[in-house]
């Protein structure tokens, strides 16, 4: 037993330094993004089957080329829906390129790349772990979920592809999430970053001559906004930003709500200030232990006079959703918690327009009606296993 508990102890001790030198090392290599501000026109979704009705009408009209890079692609019966469409348009000359993340989309069977690849459809892996620092590559995983087509059409969201997507998951629908289809010159960066992921994953990049199929001309559209991408490094920084420049309000919904400690420092300090903060969370989880790790902040902040915190009921609540009184709103792939401040390839695009500001206010009070306010008898414990799954919770949640 000895031996066992000392190997245990020696692994735990590897998997910290293969962790801590991995991440400063990461931190070396990142490629800093810096987009500028772009007018786009813009729709946004939060229904699965009505955004991806308009997504593959808008592939079916493709006439050069489709970009798709998911956090998950399933093979089920609405992944292999989508694979028939891009087969059918690569049939037509139209060159597909998609990318998937080797873990979330880790059932994904090679011997269906390698057919897609024989039918004129790339699809590869990204983000594969490997050595040194084998523990932080497995945690440094690519959640951007970006569709571009011919150069002129994007979608941005939290949406990946999959049955549970389009409401047909026993237990998780409906799937309430948020999802921005952009057409105008903000297309420009949805491309430059699926390209810049690609040839990062592959080693293959668009030849130079074919940069203006890529890039065409765009007019601009009617909506201000501007694209950040993060890579496990600066979300946590533009979080706190956010929350500091707010004088009224703020909005957050996230399905998983895992706060790093400057995050939550910056909400402690807007409520003291006099802030309404209004959370908003699912009530039902996708991943166990994710609520339990919640609870601990949770606690606090309703313990505060300025803070409510709300479990949508109606589905599952995935929307990544952040509004800072009536002047801005962010949109995009990033969760309020530990793996997205720390470890995630992120990109979000945030918005100044009052219009968009407005309509995102509209969609979160509508989710307010969906939703059951928390209390905090709701988040005592009845049992001895939920404070054990609790503190097993607290102790992984830097990883959750």
């Amino acid at each position: 037993m000895l031996y066992f508990f000392g190997a245990f102890i020696i692994l735990l001790f590897l998997i910290f330094i293969d962790y801590y030198f991995g991440r400063i090392h990461h931190l070396k290599h990142v490629k800093k993004h810096s987009f500028p501000v772009r007018h786009s026109d813009i729709t946004i979704f939060t229904s699965g089957p009505l955004l991806f009705e308009k997504m593959l009408a808008d592939i079916s009209e493709a006439q050069h080329h489709i970009h798709m890079l998911f956090y998950i692609f399933r093979n089920d019966e609405f992944g292999m829906k989508v694979l028939r469409l891009l087969e059918e348009k690569a049939k037509e000359g139209v060159r597909v390129r998609v990318l998937i993340d080797i873990v979330g989309s880790h059932r994904f069977p090679r011997r269906l790349m390698k057919e897609m690849s024989l039918k004129g459809v790339e699809i590869e892996y990204c983000h594969t772990p490997s050595f040194p620092f084998f523990f932080f590559h497995l945690q440094n995983r690519n959640h951007r979920k970006i569709t571009v087509i011919d150069g002129k059409i994007g979608y941005l969201g939290g949406f990946n592809i999959g049955n549970e997507y389009i409401d047909l998951h026993q237990r998780l629908s409906p799937w309430r999430d948020c999802h921005v289809r952009f057409t105008g010159e903000g297309v420009w960066d949805l491309q430059l970053q699926f390209l810049t992921d690609w040839t990062e994953a592959t080693w293959r990049g668009p030849e130079e001559n074919e940069r203006e199929l890529y890039y065409p001309a765009l007019a601009q559209g009617r909506v201000e906004h501007q694209f950040f991408a993060f890579e496990g490094d600066c979300w946590e920084d533009k979080v706190v930003e956010m929350i500091s420049s707010a004088k009224r309000k703020i909005i957050i919904g996230s399905p998983y709500f895992i706060p790093s400690k400057r995050a939550f420092a910056a909400i402690l300090d807007a409520v003291k200030l006099g802030v309404e903060v209004v959370l908003i969370l699912p009530e039902m989880s996708d991943h166990p232990l994710i609520q339990e790790a919640s609870y601990r902040f949770l606690r606090r902040l309703i313990r505060l006079n300025c803070c409510s915190v709300y479990r949508y009921r109606e589905g599952f609540y995935h929307a990544k959703v952040f509004v800072i009184d009536d002047d801005i709103c962010s949109v995009g792939t990033a969760n309020f918690d530990n793996r997205s401040f720390y470890f995630n390839h992120e990109l979000n695009s945030m918005f100044r327009d009052p219009g968009m500001v407005i309509e995102m206010l509209e969609i979160a009070e509508m989710d307010l009606s969906k939703s059951t306010k928390l209390t905090a008898d709701m988040l005592r414990h009845r049992n001895f296993v939920g404070v054990l799954k609790e503190l097993f919770a607290i102790l992984l949640s830097p990883l959750l």
